[in-house]
C-alpha cells in the first residue's frame, strides 16, 4: 500500500476550492489523503466526523469541547488522542503541514517525510497567533522537503531550508472551457446588465475596498461584480453602491459561468505585506477565459504575466486602464489571446503534481535516514499561549440557515439581517453538486406553486434560465408503468388488480351493500349497524387487517390515522396495491402512528368517474398540483438557490457552523469563535437541533417534547451514466421490492444537467436507525441501486456507469405523528417568549415544499417587521 499523506490544514476543504483541494484530490489517485481541518467546538466529547468530498480523499473533522479556534494549544491533548487513534490506520504515512501551528501533532506520528507546502508568509499576515512565525521556524527546521507556492515566497524559504521547490499555483485550463461560449453566463447576472467588471476569491485583508469604490465611482455605467465570501474584515467596511455587486461565495463549477458573463477581470489587491508574497491562481484562471485583465502591481503578478495583464499601481491608472480594455481592438484582444494560451500551454496542476510526485518518490524516507527521529521536546519549546476569540457582532435579526426558508426570509427583511449558514454555499438541502459534466440536486426538487407570489418570485429570480414542463411522473408495479398518482390511472395493470382497486373504491364510498357511507370525511350518507360483507379486503399488502368490527365504525367518522385514512379515501384495492407498501416504503414507520394533518392538498383525489376512466383508457393528461412544473435550465436547483443572493442587501456569512444558542442572553456562538447578539431569531434548522443547542438553558418540558420529534433520513446514490435519453420520464415511484421508493430522472429535469453522451439519475431511499437501517453504504449501497435500475428495466446490463456517488439528507422528512402538535407546540411557545421565530419545513416540523418554505421565510420576515415597532414602543413606555 502506497505512503499515506495526512495533511494538516487552517483552510477548511470546502471553503474556497484553491491548491490544497487541486493538489490533493491529483495525489489522491497515488495516495490515500487524510485532510484534518481545524477543529470546531462540542459541548461534551471528542470525536472525528468525516467525508469523502472525492475518492481516497477522507475529509477529518475534529470536534472538541475547547472553544477556542483554530490549532490552539488547550486542543492539543484532545487532538492528539483523536490523531494517535487515526495514525493506527495509516502506519506508512507523510505528515503534510498546510499550517505550521498544528505541528505540535507531529509528536503523534512517525511520518516516513514531513512535507511544508508554503502558501502563506507567516510573518505578512495580520492578526496572526504569535505562535506562527515560531511554529514555522520549527517546521522549517523538521521538514524533508518544502514547496513554495510563488516565486516570492520562495525566495523567502530558499535560504531557509536546503530543499526548497518553487512550484506555483497552476490551473486547470480545461475546466474553464465553458467561459469561452459568452452566452454561458451565470443566471445572477440576469439583473446586472454590462458592461461586467468582475473579480473572485476571498475578499480579506488583500483586498483594496477603496479601489473597488473609485472604480465603481468613475463609471455608474461599469458593473462591479464580487463574487467570494469575506473573511478576516468587517462586510460593513465594504464599500456599498449600486453598480457594487456582491455575490458570496459559489462553487468551483460555477466560476466559469461568472467569467463567460464578464468583460473584464480584476484583481484589485491592496499592496501590503500580505499581498507581497502572493501568487494569485485566479490569473491563470482568468486567463483561461480569454478575458482581459487590470491589476495591482502585485510582485508575483507583474513579474509572470507582466507582459499579458494590464498593471495599474493607482486608482486613476487602474480605471483607465479598465476603459482601454473595454475599447481594445480585435487584434489587440487576439495578440493578448495568444499570449495568454502559450502561458496556459506550459503549465497546470496535472503537470505540477507529476512534479511533486516525482520529488516525493525520490526522497528516501525517515526510517532510513538516522538522525531524524521527531523530537517531541523541540516541537513543544517556547510555545506561547493563545488568547480566547472574544468579538462579539450584532445583528437587528439573525437568521439560522440559508435554505429556501431563510434565503426567502433574508430577502423579505432588507438591510438588518444577518443570514448565517453552516456550509460553504447557500442552498440547504437544495443544493446541487457537480461531476465530471453531470448536475445532481440533493434528491429530487421540481418548482410549482398555487401562489402567484412564488411564480412571480420564480420569474424574478431565474428570469430566462427557468423552463417549464409538462410532468411525466409514474408508478412501477406489477412489472408495469402507470402514470402517477397511481388510483387516477389504473390502464395497463393486470384485469384482477384493476377490478380489486376499483370495487375497493367504490366500496371506501358507498359500503358494499351499495349504501351511502363517508369518504375521507366528505360525508354522503351514513351507514349503521351493518358490517361490510367484504371486510377481509381491507388488508395492507403484508400488513393488517381491519376487523370487521371497525369497518362500520369507519363509516361514521373521519380517519383517526394515516393507515384508516388511505382504506377510507381509497379502498382496499388500491391500499393494498400501491398506497400501503409505497407509504411503508417511505416513511419507515407504522402507518397507524402517523396523523392526517400534513396532507392538505397534496395527495391527488379523483372521484370515482376519474378512477374508472383511468382505468379503461390511458390518462390524457398529468393529474396533481405539480402536473406542470419548472426547473433552472442551467445550474440545477442550486440556481434557483443562489439567484437570491444578489437581491439579499443584509450579510450571508458562510462556513457559519452553530454551536450555542442562549435565548435569555440573545446570543449565538459559532464554531469558529465569532459571537453574534441578535434582537430577532429566525431559525430554520432542525427544531431538535436548536433545542439541543439551547441546552440546559431550555426547560426540562421542552427539552422533552424536542426529543419525541422523529423524522427519517434519505440517502441519495446519483448515477451518470454513458447513455442518452434512457428515459422521457422524470420521476418514477417504485412500492415493491426496490432499495429506492422513488428515481428522480436528474437528466430530464433540464438537458444541461447531463454532459454530452451522458444521463444522470438518482435513486432515493429512505431509512431510520430505529425502523428502517440502511442495508448498506458506499459501493455496496452503489452496487445494489444500480442492480435494482437493471431489474426494473432503467439501465441496461452493459450500460457503463461515468459518476456513482452518494449524498446523505439526514433529517430529509419529518414524521408526522400523534405526538407532533402538542411537542412543536410546547417548543414554539416557549422560543416565542424569547423573541425566536421557527420557520421553514424542519423548524416548524412540517410537511413543506419548497414552495412553502418561500412563503414559510416571507411570513418570517414579515412577522419580524410587524414586532419591531410594537418593541420599540414598550422600550419607549
Amino acid at each position: 500500500m502506497p505512503s499515506a499523506i495526512i495533511v494538516f490544514s487552517h483552510l477548511r476543504w470546502d471553503f474556497v476550492f484553491h491548491r490544497p483541494q487541486h493538489l490533493l484530490s491529483r495525489l489522491a489517485a497515488h495516495y490515500p489523503v487524510v485532510f484534518i481541518e481545524e477543529p470546531v467546538h462540542h459541548e461534551s466529547k471528542s470525536f472525528f466526523t468525516t467525508w469523502s468530498p472525492v475518492p481516497n480523499v477522507l475529509v477529518c473533522q475534529p470536534h472538541t469541547p475547547v472553544n477556542m479556534p483554530g490549532f490552539h494549544d488547550e486542543q492539543l491533548p484532545y487532538l492528539q488522542k483523536l490523531l494517535r487513534q487515526l495514525v493506527r490506520d495509516y502506519h506508512d504515512h507523510i505528515a503534510w503541514f498546510y499550517t505550521p501551528m498544528a505541528l505540535p501533532l507531529l509528536q503523534e506520528m512517525q511520518p516516513g517525510l514531513v512535507v511544508y507546502d508554503c502558501i502563506d508568509e507567516p510573518s505578512a499576515l495580520s492578526n496572526a497567533p504569535k505562535q506562527l512565525v515560531q511554529r514555522e521556524n520549527a517546521l522549517l527546521k523538521m521538514a524533508d522537503i518544502v514547496f513554495a507556492s510563488g516565486q516570492s515566497l520562495y525566495r523567502a524559504k530558499r535560504d531557509r531550508h536546503p530543499n526548497v521547490h518553487c512550484l506555483p499555483c497552476s490551473v486547470d485550463a480545461a475546466h474553464f472551457v465553458p467561459a469561452l461560449d459568452r452566452s454561458n453566463s451565470h443566471p445572477a447576472h440576469k439583473d446586472i446588465p454590462g458592461p461586467r467588471l468582475g473579480f473572485y476569491g476571498v475578499i480579506d485583508e488583500r483586498f483594496d475596498a477603496d479601489l473597488i469604490a473609485k472604480v465603481a465611482d468613475a463609471h455608474s455605467s461599469w458593473q462591479v461584480v464580487l463574487v467570494g465570501p469575506v473573511a478576516k474584515i468587517d462586510p460593513a467596511s465594504l464599500p456599498q453602491r449600486a453598480n457594487i455587486h456582491y455575490l458570496g461565495q459559489q462553487p468551483y463549477h460555477a466560476l466559469p459561468n461568472f467569467l463567460a458573463g464578464w468583460d473584464v477581470c480584476l484583481l484589485p489587491y491592496a499592496l501590503n505585506e500580505s499581498t507581497h508574497f502572493s501568487h494569485p491562481a485566479k490569473m491563470l484562471e482568468y486567463m483561461a477565459a480569454e478575458l482581459p485583465i487590470v491589476s495591482t502591481p502585485v510582485p508575483d503578478v507583474v513579474e509572470a504575466y507582466g507582459d499579458i495583464v494590464s498593471i495599474a499601481p493607482d486608482a486613476p491608472s487602474f480605471i483607465a486602464a479598465c476603459e482601454a480594455a473595454l475599447l481594445a481592438s480585435p487584434e489587440e484582444q487576439d495578440e493578448k489571446i495568444g499570449a495568454m494560451r502559450r502561458v496556459l500551454a506550459s503549465t497546470s496542476w496535472d503537470a505540477t503534481v507529476e512534479k511533486m510526485r516525482a520529488l516525493l518518490e525520490s526522497m528516501p524516507r525517515r526510517q532510513s535516514r538516522p538522525g531524524k527521529a521527531v523530537a517531541p521536546d523541540e516541537i513543544m519549546a517556547n510555545v506561547n499561549r493563545l488568547r480566547q476569540h472574544d468579538a462579539v457582532r450584532f445583528a437587528t435579526t439573525a437568521i439560522i440557515g440559508a435554505g429556501p426558508t431563510g434565503l426567502s426570509a433574508a430577502y423579505h427583511l432588507g438591510h438588518d439581517a444577518v443570514l448565517l449558514e453552516r456550509n460553504s454555499m447557500v442552498g440547504g438541502w437544495c443544493r446541487s453538486i457537480r461531476e465530471k459534466g453531470f448536475t445532481f440536486d440533493h434528491a429530487g426538487h421540481v418548482m410549482f406553486s398555487d401562489d402567484p407570489y412564488v411564480i412571480e418570485l420564480y420569474d424574478l429570480l431565474l428570469g430566462s434560465n427557468l423552463h417549464w414542463q409538462e410532468r411525466e411522473a409514474w408508478v412501477y408495479s406489477k412489472n408495469v408503468h402507470t402514470r402517477y398518482p397511481f388510483q387516477g390511472a389504473l390502464h395497463g395493470l393486470p384485469p384482477e388488480v384493476i377490478k380489486e382497486c376499483i370495487v375497493g373504491a367504490i366500496e371506501a364510498r358507498y359500503g358494499a351493500q351499495g349504501r351511502p357511507g363517508t369518504l375521507a370525511g366528505t360525508a354522503v350518507g351514513t351507514v349503521v349497524g351493518t358490517t361490510p360483507a367484504r371486510a377481509q379486503d381491507c388488508c395492507g399488502d403484508s400488513g393488517i387487517a381491519l376487523p370487521e368490527s371497525k369497518i362500520a365504525v369507519l363509516e361514521n367518522r373521519g380517519p383517526s390515522n394515516f393507515e384508516e385514512f388511505i382504506y377510507q379515501t381509497w379502498g382496499a384495492g388500491i391500499a393494498k396495491h400501491f398506497a400501503i407498501p409505497y407509504n411503508r416504503k417511505l416513511w419507515a414507520v407504522p402507518l397507524s402512528e402517523m396523523d392526517t394533518s400534513w396532507l392538505g392538498g397534496r395527495v391527488p383525489l379523483p372521484n370515482l368517474d376519474e378512477i374508472i376512466d383511468g382505468a379503461l383508457r390511458p390518462p390524457a393528461r398529468p393529474m396533481g398540483p405539480n402536473a406542470r412544473f419548472g426547473y433552472p435550465l442551467r445550474g440545477g436547483f442550486q440556481a434557483l438557490m443562489s439567484a437570491f443572493v444578489p437581491h439579499i442587501k443584509g450579510t450571508i456569512e458562510l462556513n457559519a457552523e452553530m454551536t450555542w444558542v442562549s435565548p435569555e442572553q440573545h446570543l449565538i456562538a459559532l464554531a469558529d469563535g465569532r459571537r453574534f447578539h441578535y434582537d430577532n431569531l429566525i431559525s430554520t434548522m432542525p427544531l431538535p437541533d436548536l433545542i439541543r443547542m439551547i441546552g440546559d438553558e431550555a426547560p426540562e418540558e421542552v427539552r422533552r417534547a424536542a426529543a419525541g420529534l422523529r423524522h427519517i433520513s434519505v440517502r441519495c446514490v446519483n448515477l451518470g451514466v454513458a447513455r442518452e435519453k434512457i428515459t422521457d420520464k422524470h420521476w418514477i415511484y417504485y412500492p415493491e421490492d426496490t432499495i429506492f421508493h422513488r428515481i428522480f430522472v436528474q437528466g430530464n429535469a433540464s438537458p444541461e444537467c447531463n454532459p454530452p453522451g451522458g444521463f444522470g439519475l438518482t435513486c432515493e431511499i429512505s431509512y431510520s436507525p430505529q425502523w428502517k437501517p440502511l442495508p448498506a453504504s458506499g459501493k455496496e449501497l452503489i452496487d445494489l441501486c444500480i442492480q435494482d435500475c437493471i431489474k426494473v428495466g432503467m439501465l441496461r446490463p452493459d450500460d457503463k456507469i461515468i459518476v456513482a456517488n452518494e449524498v446523505d439528507i439526514p433529517y430529509g422528512y419529518v414524521v408526522c405523528d400523534h405526538a407532533r402538535l402538542q411537542n412543536v407546540d410546547t417548543i414554539r411557545s416557549w422560543l416565542a417568549r424569547y423573541d425566536i421565530i421557527l420557520a421553514g419545513r424542519y423548524s416548524e416540523w412540517e410537511y413543506y415544499n419548497s414552495d412553502h418554505a418561500f412563503i414559510a421565510g416571507k411570513k418570517a420576515a414579515e412577522s419580524i417587521k410587524w414586532l419591531t415597532p410594537k418593541k420599540s414602543a414598550l422600550a419607549a413606555e
